[in-house]
């Protein structure tokens, strides 16, 4: 499995609110309305909580690693070639969904990879 991952912080001019807002309820249902098209198997939205406490001695612990982000997208494909895919639909939509992360996602600080994943362990309820 290949999944793309996208570490995301906001626009400085929102707020977290404003952002996991947009995020969840605008950004979400247009990736899911167009996920076939894109190869997307999974779309998943991580959304950091508001552990400020917490961050800072995760951060400590990390010899005063930068913040937390505000968020992880995780999505998932078949093969690196869906994500890739150079038909002109799949490039309709890639534009479509760069547009629309521009009203929430500050990109310039937001680092984006593609990963296989590993499974090490599984314990899932």
């Amino acid at each position: 499995m290949i999944k793309l991952m996208f570490c995301l912080r906001r626009r400085p001019d929102l707020t977290p609110e404003e952002f996991h807002r947009y995020w969840r309820d605008t950004h979400g249902p247009i990736v899911a309305s167009r996920a076939e098209v894109i190869g997307c198997l999974r779309y998943s939205q991580l959304h950091t909580v508001d552990a400020a406490g917490l961050h800072r001695a995760l951060q400590a612990r990390n010899d005063g690693a930068p913040p937390a982000f505000d968020g992880v997208a995780e999505l998932w494909f078949e093969s690196i070639d869906d994500i890739g895919s150079t038909t002109d639909e799949h490039r309709a939509v890639a534009a479509e969904l760069l547009a629309d992360e521009r009203n929430f996602i500050d990109l310039a600080s937001s680092p984006l990879f593609v990963t296989e994943e590993h499974v090490v362990v599984d314990r899932q309820v």
